[in-house]
């Protein structure tokens, strides 16, 4: 039986394909406060702006492809039982092959209607539709009559697969988390479900702000990082 990786991933594996993470270092989101793009008030305030904001998203995703540390965590399912968490929004995992993914916040290529999924009680993911790399506009309805809304957990919604991820991570035989800084909640939250003799590995270019004896920090970039912990994974 193969033992059971759970791979943590965030921005910074999408990062290195070139994938723009959005938030610049005065705090914007491609020149929007992150309130106008990111969050349900924003979309009740102005749903124009978000659609497009989202349907730039998709065409800049089209134009990138996985990188190393994509086809890295997929080419680990041969040895191991892998599960991939993800707080990224692409499909990069997907497109290099894995095939256990829960992703936390979403994806960017998916939409639904916007009078759905407000609230744990109403998500279904038989409502979600998959349009690729479309454009969705401001009278592009769902089936129910709804404008479409892209398939995105902003900030003040539920996170529906937060159980389904803490269930993963609790099984984990190695944990791993790679490009992410650990401080979007409650993602940053789940490594401490882990069990106490679960071996975690954290592969980040800067230092981590969480302090555990099981932690192994491999300083370097996502795709660097990725071979080194293949190594020393290998190694025992």
């Amino acid at each position: 039986m193969k033992r059971k990786l759970v791979v943590l991933t965030g921005a910074g594996v999408s990062a290195e394909s070139g994938v723009s993470t959005f938030r610049d270092s005065n705090g914007l989101w491609e020149n929007h406060r992150v309130e106008e793009v990111a969050s349900i008030e924003g979309w009740y305030a102005n749903p124009e702006i978000v659609l497009e904001f989202y349907n730039q998203r998709r065409l800049q995703l089209a134009t990138v492809k996985p990188n190393a540390a994509h086809l890295a965590l997929a080419e680990l399912e041969k040895e191991w039982d892998v599960t991939v968490v993800t707080q990224n929004v692409d499909n990069l995992h997907e497109r290099a092959g894995s095939t256990r993914i829960i992703h936390l916040h979403g994806e960017l290529t998916k939409v639904r209607p916007e009078n759905c999924y407000n609230d744990m009680d109403n998500y279904s993911e038989e409502k979600v539709f998959d349009i690729g790399y479309d454009t969705i506009k401001l009278g592009d309805l769902a089936p129910n009559g709804a404008q479409l809304r892209p398939h995105i957990v902003w900030f003040g919604e539920p996170v529906p697969y937060i159980n389904a991820a803490i269930d993963q991570v609790m099984k984990a035989d190695v944990l791993l988390i790679v490009g992410t800084s650990l401080q979007v909640y409650p993602a940053a939250g789940l490594y401490a479900y882990a069990k106490a003799d679960t071996p975690i590995y954290i592969i980040d270019p800067k230092d981590v702000a969480i302090r555990d004896g099981r932690i192994t920090h491999i300083k370097d970039v996502a795709t660097n990082g990725m071979e080194v912990f293949k190594n020393l994974i290998n190694s025992k």
